[in-house]
């Protein structure tokens, strides 16, 4: 058996430990699979948001991209850092204090039930993606260790496997406890490849040297630039407003207080891992040249010591675990407390929703893995993606900062414009005005609110109401 091999098996097998272990704090009722129980300290918030954070994306799909465009590539992962900080001094504590399990119970307080189930649709639809991502980076990972035995088609459907089972065992407290070990082994083997495969190659003079020159692979700006760097940056700071898989960690904290600590932690822990990323798809770029961008990076590494190379492939392989585990529990609870309890079975008690939210689990996970089969670019579908929750933040900094302004129909048509702002976007090329989409998401969603608000007959009654008993309590 290959020592690679040897590692990833072993891991696999503690990350199942942790999860039957965690099994027995997720049981007995809904909360405690969802949210822990909502006992999630200071150190497994930060944990959990930055094994959200660096999952295929940060480290697969910015090796991708920088293999393309250079080390700029890894301003991604300090706009997520960015977004992750920003919701911890904004937001964190605020819902924290809500007492929801899930974002459409804040929409439902200020709006109508038809902005409830748009707002869940449009949820579960980018987090589906995102899930789509982490089988596509997972696949490539066991191709580059195994290729005898993994094609990327097979990896992903291993990868598939443990990714759903993980998170169908433990829940919430399965995806916090497993980040411990997930991102002990992502920094640690990606800090040593990077500085490993940088002095093989004789570092970054001799590099350059052997990189095309009509790129500028080492300029921290240059490859991806301003606007694109900006870009990211406002798309992140507006999924950490709004992303369900985001909030759930920030409701899983113990008090008010360790969700924003640990969002300010985690956010500027995760900061340097990008940039890591980025200079080995550039060295993969220098090596290999001709290979495909998402398996450049895993294929660089296997020539590294066999034991450096099995670590840093089962540390990429655990990004991909932590942020699957936390997107495909989040979908689950969506459609078990919203949908299911929500419109279909109100009087569902706590052990079968409970029961629902697994259920639920293995449904996002294999439809998921369908979508995978169908996506190419990591970096430009997640974006796509992720700009749609400008509409969820549009919707919830009016109902936390100031409810009296909420309008009962405001919520459902902003949903509304900014989904279709993103499918004309997307298939109408010639609308394309602004420098990326999550502009336009913002500006349309934020004029849809002020106006349906302004004209809305029915929008002080509840809003004021709401306010007023807050501060009666």
């Amino acid at each position: 058996m290959s020592l690679p091999l040897l590692i990833i098996l072993v891991y696999i097998v503690l990350l199942f430990a942790i999860s039957f272990w965690a099994k027995k704090r997720s049981s007995g009722c809904a909360e405690n699979y969802s949210l822990a129980g909502r006992q999630l300290s200071t150190p497994l918030i930060a944990v959990s948001i930055i094994g959200l954070a660096v999952g295929g994306a940060s480290t697969i799909g910015v090796s991708e991209h920088a293999f393309r465009v250079g080390i700029s590539a890894g301003w991604y992962t300090i706009a997520w850092g960015i977004g992750a900080i920003t919701m911890g001094v904004l937001l964190a504590k605020k819902y924290r204090q809500q007492n929801i399990t899930t974002i459409s119970e804040l929409i439902e307080k200020h709006h109508d039930k038809k902005a409830v189930v748009l707002g869940v649709i449009c949820q579960i639809v980018i987090q589906m993606v995102i899930i789509s991502l982490q089988y596509i980076a997972g696949g490539s990972i066991l191709h580059a260790l195994l290729p005898e035995i993994f094609d990327l088609k097979t990896g992903m459907i291993v990868s598939a496997i443990v990714f759903i089972g993980i998170t169908f065992i433990g829940g919430m407290w399965s995806a916090s406890l497993s980040n411990i070990l997930n991102i002990v082994l992502i920094y640690g083997g990606i800090t040593l490849a990077t500085f490993t495969q940088t002095n093989n190659l004789g570092g970054l003079q001799n590099i350059t040297l052997a990189l095309p020159q009509n790129v500028p692979w080492f300029d921290p700006i240059a490859g991806v630039g301003l606007k694109g760097i900006f870009s990211w940056i406002v798309v992140m700071v507006t999924v950490n407003l709004s992303l369900q898989s985001i909030i759930q960690i920030s409701l899983g904290a113990k008090d008010e207080a360790t969700s924003k600590k640990g969002f300010i932690i985690g956010g500027i822990l995760m900061i340097p891992i990008g940039f890591m990323a980025a200079l080995l798809g550039v060295c993969a770029k220098a090596v290999h040249p001709e290979l495909t961008p998402a398996v450049a990076l895993p294929q660089v590494i296997m020539q590294l010591e066999p034991l450096l190379a099995g670590i840093t492939l089962a540390a990429l392989w655990a990004a991909d675990v932590s942020t699957a585990c936390n997107l495909l529990l989040s979908a689950a609870t969506l459609f078990a407390k919203d949908i299911y309890k929500g419109f279909l079975k109100p009087d569902t008690d706590d052990l079968t929703l409970q029961k629902i939210m697994r259920y639920a689990v293995l449904a996002v996970g294999i439809f998921t893995f369908g979508i995978a089969l169908s996506v190419s670019g990591i970096i430009p579908t997640i974006m796509a993606g992720l700009s749609l929750t400008a509409a969820f933040s549009v919707i919830v900094l009016v109902a936390l900062f100031a409810p009296e302004k909420t309008s009962i129909n405001a919520g459902f048509y902003t949903l509304l414009v900014g989904l279709i702002v993103l499918v004309v976007w997307q298939t109408v090329p010639s609308v394309r005005l602004l420098p990326h989409v999550i502009y336009a998401e913002w500006l349309f969603c934020s004029i849809t609110y002020a106006v349906v608000a302004k004209f809305d007959t029915v929008k002080a009654n509840k809003g004021a109401e709401l306010l007023a008993t807050d501060n009666i309590e």
